[in-house]
């Protein structure tokens, strides 16, 4: 049987969120990041020190963009990167 793969066409890429730097105010840092994962403010602040850190991963321009924001003003350093492309799909 062969597989077959199929690109679904949409409006916007998936984004990811990649945490840089904590900053000097590592709980301020990490309160955001539990704000914007769910976890707990002890497993936010490990991750918000053990950088480079995707915190949030295949979400929606506007909603990466706003998670950078929300990071940088804490005092993080943080970008909204788009995923790159499959594998499968390059030619």
């Amino acid at each position: 049987m062969a597989d077959r793969y199929f690109l679904l066409v949409c409006d916007d890429s998936p984004h990811d969120v990649v945490l840089t730097g904590p900053g000097v105010r590592v709980l301020d840092v990490a309160q955001v990041v539990r704000r914007l994962t769910g976890l707990s403010l002890w497993r936010s602040e490990v991750l918000a020190t053990q950088v480079p850190a995707v915190v949030l991963e295949g979400v929606p321009r506007e909603e990466a963009a706003a998670a950078a924001v929300a990071l940088c003003e804490a005092g993080a350093r943080a970008e909204a990167r788009e995923q790159p492309e499959p594998d499968f799909l390059k030619h």
